[in-house]
């Protein structure tokens, strides 16, 4: 019988990413995980292999559908939905603009949709934008600036007979905080409207449970938890079948390939099956994959949550930090500015160090300017499962140096 542990195997977690071997100490996740071997093994071998356009006549048909048929089943255990409700696209901004198109034609002028200004502009501009067209309004939902919370009843406040949809995210890409999207999702419902939720930063760190969450459309993206460059969108099978997208007149009516455009990459989608199962390996046991998943998923959610709070206590205690990442639910995501500093320069002088904090505002746009930082945004530290103490203690000593060098850079 295999054992089942509880513990994550830091050491051999990492030894599986080569790019940790050039010494950097990554904290810029949130914009892009780093890659294990076995990701870009899949993504190489898929190109390299004898494969063609999907079919069942050929061997290399055939091992083109299963492909997209593997990668449709590995999403939908990450997700805890049926593989057929998977729609694969380049990214889940293109996704949600397509997605926001085809809702779109089914509003009225009148109608309303409700948007939050704690989301990645990519959860915002395509429904604002959609709304324009069709004649809709837009309500904005706020959150608290000093928390970072984004209450249900803000949302609750908004909806209206004629509210048609919500788009909230379900963890902020830019303070992390972790909105309770069940909550949300029972006042939407209730007012006869749908919930498209951005799972996009929360898929990678916390276990998806679409249907828990009450997501009519939930997006994510495979290159935030170890995959390629790309993004899946997932919806309720009775909305999907009863959408009509755009699409090419020969092409597939069935769902969820009516919602794709053009010929699949096979290659990222023998890549996104990769990282879903290098997630789920990566604390040994048994069960399903599904399983392996939630056990593996919660292992990552105690190493990260322990190196934020590491993290936070020692950034706590350095002179004009401040640090906006203050829900009770967040992801190990920290949001920091410093009086007197630009925060861009000291992401400048932390990639001299080799480690990599960026700063801005990473297309939380809205969120940024509802902070009051402005378009200049701040220092973003985002753990990682790969990140390690040494990490964390680089990092801090890199900041501790700048600020004691004395170099003010505010303008």
């Amino acid at each position: 019988m295999t054992t089942t542990t509880t513990d994550l195997d830091l050491s051999a977690l990492r030894a599986h990413f080569p790019s940790l071997r050039e010494g950097t100490a990554h904290f810029d996740g949130p914009g892009g995980s780093q890659t294990p071997d076995v990701v870009g093994r899949a993504v190489a071998g898929t190109m390299l292999s004898d494969i063609s356009n999907r079919g069942t006549n050929t061997g290399p048909e055939r091992r083109a559908d299963r492909v997209v048929q593997e990668c449709r089943a590995a999403l939908g255990d990450l997700m805890g939905v049926p593989g057929d409700t998977v729609i694969f696209g380049r990214s889940m901004t293109a996704l949600t603009f397509e997605m926001a198109r085809t809702l779109a034609a089914t509003w009225s002028p009148g109608d309303e949709i409700v948007v939050s200004r704690l989301d990645h502009d990519a959860n915002i501009r395509p429904w604002v934008l959609a709304a324009g067209a069709a004649g809709v309004t837009v309500r904005w939902a706020g959150f608290d600036a000093l928390t970072g919370e984004l209450e249900p009843d803000t949302i609750g406040a908004l909806l209206t007979s004629r509210t048609r949809l919500v788009a909230v995210t379900a963890a902020s890409n830019l303070i992390g905080t972790m909105p309770d999207i069940p909550a949300i999702a029972a006042l939407v419902h209730a007012a006869g409207a749908l919930l498209f939720v951005d799972g996009v930063h929360y898929a990678a760190h916390s276990f998806v449970d679409v249907e828990a969450l009450g997501a009519d459309f939930f997006a994510c993206s495979p290159y935030k938890f170890f995959g390629p460059h790309c993004g899946a969108l997932t919806g309720r099978a009775d909305l999907l079948a009863g959408l009509l997208p755009d699409k090419l007149l020969p092409s597939a009516d069935r769902v969820p390939e009516r919602f794709e455009l053009g010929t699949l990459p096979y290659e990222l989608m023998a890549g996104t099956t990769a990282a879903v199962d290098f997630i789920a390996g990566a604390v040994p046991g048994e069960g399903s994959r599904r399983e392996a998943l939630a056990r593996s998923t919660h292992a990552m959610e105690l190493h990260e949550d322990r190196l934020r709070g590491i993290l936070e206590s020692a950034l706590s205690e350095l002179p004009g930090v401040a640090i906006h990442s203050r829900a009770a639910r967040r992801t190990p995501t920290l949001l920091v500015t410093f009086d007197g500093h630009e925060c861009a320069s000291i992401s400048t002088h932390l990639a001299g160090l080799g480690v990599s904090a960026p700063a801005g505002s990473f297309y939380a746009w809205e969120a940024s300017h509802h902070l009051g930082l402005g378009a200049a945004g701040g220092l973003r530290i985002g753990v990682a499962p790969y990140n390690d103490e040494n990490d964390v203690d680089r990092l801090v000593d890199g900041i501790t140096g700048y600020l004691a060098s004395g170099t003010s850079t505010a303008g």
